[in-house]
């Protein structure tokens, strides 16, 4: 893939904690490509994070990426407070540990190595990019689920 890599990333969980998915879709130029996978016992957030996680990390080379998710979390966690929990020692603002720092360092460190854009879009508001991440993301938890 070459230029811009648009990447679509959604995550799904069925009960929360309980079984989650997660899903990606990698668009350049006239390329595309789905990913997913899931989890047994996890959290929407962190299906979140790893369908991030997993998008970037398919990537063959540095790349110029514009992430869409549907993540607040994931979208103001990347650019406005990892920062701040890192200059902390990875505890927020009350001073309470971050949750899902293993994922967060693993992103932080992945996404150094791209030049990211950061787009959040509305979830299940007809985003066709957002709905096939969606799509995925529950594929994933079928994959787990039989």
């Amino acid at each position: 893939m070459t230029g811009v890599v648009d990447m679509y990333t959604d995550g799904a969980c069925k009960g929360n904690p309980g079984v989650g998915g997660w899903g990606v879709l990698l668009r350049a130029g006239d390329t595309e490509k789905e990913l997913f996978g899931g989890e047994r016992l996890t959290t929407n957030n962190r299906m979140e994070l790893l369908a991030v996680i997993e998008g970037l990390s398919a990537l063959s080379r540095p790349a110029q990426v514009r992430v869409h998710t549907d993540s607040q979390y994931v979208q103001k966690g990347i650019s406005e407070w990892i920062a701040s929990w890192k200059r902390r020692g990875w505890r927020t603002a009350d001073n309470k540990p971050v949750k899902n720092q293993d994922l967060w360092t693993r992103l932080d460190a992945i996404a150094a190595t791209h030049k990211i854009e950061w787009v959040w879009v509305k979830g299940h508001a007809g985003h066709e990019g957002n709905e096939r991440a969606d799509s995925l993301a529950n594929r994933g938890v079928q994959s787990v689920t039989g």
